[in-house]
Parts: structure tokens; sequence; C-alpha cells
């Protein structure tokens, strides 16, 4: 891959994960402007989730049938009038429906993944997919600084007039900045569908990796979920653009995708899960002084972001080293515990919050990563195989030695 195109690849990543996370910022503004309760906001945040784990099952299997390149053309241009649905709204149901619909299509992320996975020698895949995979973590915690700013001298409807522009733009860039990459099907859209549950059911790399995701994600989303409450009330009382800013803290997490990417290429993708998630736990002691110390916020957040993308990464690497000819697939099935967990905090942590306040949330935010890491832990063994023979200057291991200890064939996939 040149230079342009992973720029490109990782500027289609941060502006399509914008379009489930921009709402966060400007949630309560939001929420009165469309006559929503306090305790009803979860779900503006949890309908992109949504809309995002119908597009990992039903959309992202496409990329192991049909030209990639193509696919990430079209669904920029889908993500974009989903955008401009939710800025047009005139009530919370049409908005939430315009939010789903444009995570229904933000799965292109999931697509230029598979995309550089596939296009990148075994030795480089790592640092390719860790360059791409910052592009979503500027995505996720720039947009909040931005959509912050927007709602604070416009209203919360521009931020998704700009994204749905941006979106339009990109998908001209992307067609006429990558090459194509032609598919060559041995199997039909059916039967790859079918293989999900079987990928789920048979292959134990496959489920424990899943697992990590839900509650990693899960931990993440109720921090950036309901961050803005506790800011926005006393004794900070901070406005849009305040609140925004923090995303500028979670940055760092761009660090921690590039550092993963380059780690997971020497074999220690296991290592590094197991005290990402420690970090992880670690993080919401600080997180969870939101009400008395920003430092401390501030800090917390830094190392969350990073323990968060870090695994993330290490994850993705596993699995599209196990399993090459099904990239698509298995980065979508992946990503739908990914998308299951963000919802599930983003619902829970307003819900924590309304009853108890922000340590409550906290509390909760931990007990996810806690969860996480005792996956992790339990289940480390299954990543053993893909750890030994991905050492520098080893050549690839066929399929069949993956977690499941079956090859494709007999996996069903």
């Amino acid at each position: 891959m040149t230079r342009r195109q992973r720029a490109v690849l990782a500027l289609v990543c941060a502006v399509a994960v914008s379009t489930i996370y921009g709402i966060q910022p400007v949630l309560e503004a939001a929420g009165e402007d469309l006559g929503l309760r306090r305790g009803a906001l979860g779900w503006l945040v949890a309908a992109g989730q949504i809309g995002y784990l119908a597009g990992l099952v039903l959309l992202v299997p496409l990329g192991d049938l049909f030209d990639r390149r193509r696919l990430i053309t079209v669904h920029l241009l889908l993500t974009a009038v989903g955008a401009g649905v939710a800025a047009a709204a005139p009530s919370g149901g049409i908005a939430i429906t315009g939010l789903a619909l444009a995570g229904l299509f933000a799965v292109v992320v999931q697509i230029t993944v598979a995309y550089v996975a596939a296009v990148s020698p075994a030795g480089e895949r790592g640092r390719n997919i860790g360059a791409v995979t910052s592009g979503v973590v500027i995505g996720i915690l720039a947009v909040r600084v931005v959509a912050g700013a927007l709602g604070e001298l416009t209203d919360w409807r521009m931020v998704y007039l700009v994204i749905a522009g941006i979106c339009a733009m990109l998908a001209l860039a992307a067609r006429f900045t990558l090459e194509a990459d032609i598919r060559r099907p041995r199997v039909r859209y059916g039967q790859l569908l079918s293989s999900l549950g079987r990928l789920v059911v048979g292959d134990r790399l496959f489920l424990s990796r899943g697992l990590v995701a839900f509650f990693l994600f899960a931990s993440f989303g109720t921090l950036w979920s309901g961050l803005a409450l506790p800011l926005g009330d006393a004794p900070w009382h901070f406005g849009t653009t305040e609140i925004g800013l923090f995303g500028l803290a979670g940055l760092t997490g761009t660090l921690g995708a590039a550092r993963a990417g380059r780690w997971a290429d020497r074999g220690l993708a296991p290592s590094v899960t197991g005290w990402s998630l420690a970090l992880l736990t670690a993080s919401w002691l600080l997180i969870a002084q939101a009400g008395s110390s920003l430092w401390l916020l501030i800090i917390g957040v830094i190392v969350l972001d990073f323990a968060v993308q870090a695994v993330h990464v290490s994850s993705q690497h596993l699995l599209t080293t196990a399993r090459p000819d099904q990239n698509s697939s298995v980065i979508g099935a992946y990503m739908a515990f990914y998308s299951l967990g963000s919802a599930l905090g983003a619902i829970t942590t307003t819900w924590a919050y309304s009853a108890a306040g922000w340590s409550a949330a906290s509390l909760l935010g931990a007990a996810y990563a806690a969860l996480g890491l005792l996956v992790a832990t339990s289940t480390r063994r299954f990543a053993a195989l893909p750890r030994a023979r991905h050492r520098p200057g080893t050549p690839t291991a066929p399929a069949s030695r993956t977690g499941s200890d079956r090859s494709p064939s007999k996996s069903g996939t």
C-alpha cells in the first residue's frame, strides 16, 4: 500500500465512524431539541450501534464476494444519506432512524480494514491495519471536539450536515485513489451468512476475541456515551465545546493502535491484550473522580483509550491472520460483538447515571473491563498458536491450525 492510500483509508474510517459517535457531545442539546427525556437519551447513541450491528452481519460479508473498492464508495454515499436524514429530523423517532441508517452503512470501516488486510504483505499487515485503524480512533475522539464546537456555534444538526458532505467527497476520493480488489468467491452470500454462525460455535479463537471485544467496548461506551452528563452538571456546567475538547485526551489511542500493530507483527498480541485490559480496569479509578478532579479524569481517559485500541488492533491482527480468505466475514462477525458491547455501554451508562450518579456509571465501566480481562486470561491458550507461527521470518501456517483446530472446509466456512 502507498502512503496516500493509507491516508485515504484512515480518513474513510475516521469520518464513517464519526456518524456513530458525533451525537455524544451534543447529546443533551439534541435530546432537548427533539423532545426526549434524559433517561431516553441513550437511544440516540445506541441507534447508530444497532444499525452498525445489522450492517456487520448483513453487509460486511459482501466484501468476500465483491470488489471492496466499489463497496467502500457505495457505502460512503449511503452513510451520507443517513447522516442527512438525522440532520433534518423533526422528531426523535426520525432522528433515531437516520442515525441507525448511517450506522448501518458505517460498516464501511470494516470493509476498509478487510481491504487493507487483503492487500498487505504478511510482514506489514499489522502495521497497515494499525495505521488505518488509527483513523477510527481519530474519528471517534476528534468528532467530539468538532461536534462540541459546532454545537456551541450553531446547533447539533450541523454536525451531521458536515459529516454527510465529507462522506460524499471521500466516496469520490476512494474511487479514484484505491486499486480495484476483485473477488472471485467460491461460495454464495447465503453460505457466507450461515458460516458466521458456525464460526461463533466452532472457532475458539474467534469466540474468545469476540467476547473480549464485547466487554472492551461496553467499557469504552460507558465512558464516552455518558461523560457529557457529569461534565454538564455541577460543579463544572460545561457547554458542548468544553465537553468536546475532552476528546483530545483520548487521541493517545492512535498511539495505541499504531504501536499495537507492530507488537502484533512480532507475535505479542496475547500479552498486549492481558496488560492492556488490566490498565483499562485500573483507569476507571481515575475516571470516577470526574466530579472532583479534571486532571485525574484526563489521565484516566488517556489510559483507557490507549488500552482499548491496543486490544482492538491485536484482536483484528490475530483473526485476519488466522483466516486470510475470510477477512471481511471474520471482521464483520467480530465487530458484531463490538457493536453489541458499545450499545450496552451507551444504554446502561445513562441509566446508571440517572439512578445513582457518575460513581455508579464508573463502577459499571470497571466491571465490564474486569470481565474482559477474565475472558482474555481464561482463553489465552487459544491465541498461542497464532502467536507461535508468526514470529518474524517464519512463513504463515495453514488456516487449519487456528484456535478451532479445524480447517475451513471442516468447519463449514
